[in-house]
């Protein structure tokens, strides 16, 4: 003869009629949370947000008026940028190359030496007295741009994408590690517990316990690592370190609008097949 508990009963129903279930205490309370008026803290805390975001505006001298007036000024200037001239397509495809290949090597290097980190500063891997350094130092170099890195290293090595590489790698450590960290620190604990209960060591933990599971994570970060690379070794040309972004600087310095249009037109392509690349591959992974 089997039982039935009172709370998990359900509702007899006449005839026809479906039986509607009986929620025991703790479900109901689950129920009831969702749609409990905001704490007090939450009331408070909307206002503090509220000043500060206007705080802020008004120490950034943010004015949607002048935005309104400068206006008229961007249009005139992206007037200018067409039609675009192709006669430099030649310059543009190759220094787009080199692009591609500094962001590639600076991906690459940056991915390894970041990961490299990461073991360090993942606080369920590594211990107090390599964890704190580790994350002091991606700390230190996430807080300066790589603009600061490339200058650096232009002085060093001297004009050209060598210098760009380095910036790269060297930007990469600050910002993905710390990503890759926490992609470790998120991972479920449940393996690792088992692991370290049949004796398993702190290398056959991390290997087949935490890259496992944090593996699709590292992958999509890498990507979105050379993404922004690409980008980024635009911006690293302006200052000597190889790449399309001193002949767009020249570009711009000489008027030669047709010019700077087309390299502007290329670059985005190149962006947006990387973007659409890079989207495949974590569909893939994922």
């Amino acid at each position: 003869m089997s039982t039935t508990s009172p709370e998990r009963a359900e509702v007899r129903a006449p005839r026809g009629r479906t039986a509607a279930p009986r929620l025991d205490a703790r479900d109901r309370r689950r129920l009831e949370r969702s749609i409990t008026m905001p704490r007090t803290r939450t009331v408070i805390t909307i206002p503090v947000v509220i000043l500060i975001l206007l705080w802020s505006f008004q120490g950034a001298q943010f004015d949607f008026l002048k935005l309104g007036d400068g206006a008229v000024n961007m249009g005139t200037f992206l007037g200018r940028l067409f039609p675009p001239t192709w006669d430099k397509f030649g310059t543009i495809a190759a220094l787009l190359v080199e692009t591609l290949q500094m962001a590639i090597v600076g991906t690459v290097l940056g991915a390894i030496l970041s990961l490299l980190i990461a073991f360090g500063a993942a606080s369920n891997i590594a211990p107090p007295w390599v964890y704190y350094p580790c994350r002091w130092l991606m700390n230190v170099i996430r807080s300066l741009p790589e603009l600061v890195f490339a200058l650096m290293f232009v002085s060093a090595v001297g004009l050209g994408p060598f210098a760009g590489i380095l910036a790269m790698t060297l930007g990469s450590i600050g910002s993905i590690g710390k990503v890759f960290a926490e992609a470790m620190e998120a991972v479920d604990r449940g393996p690792i517990v088992a692991m370290q209960a049949v004796g398993a060591s702190q290398r056959q933990i991390v290997q087949y316990g935490v890259l496992p599971q944090a593996a699709p994570l590292l992958v999509s970060y890498t990507l979105l690592l050379f993404e922004g690379n690409v980008r980024g070794a635009t911006i690293l040309g302006m200052v000597g370190a190889g790449g399309i972004g001193l002949e767009l600087t020249t570009a711009m310095r000489m008027y030669d609008y047709g010019h700077l249009s087309a390299i502007v037109i290329c670059i985005i392509v190149l962006v947006t097949v990387i973007d659409q690349a890079s989207a495949l591959i974590r569909r893939k992974i994922t």
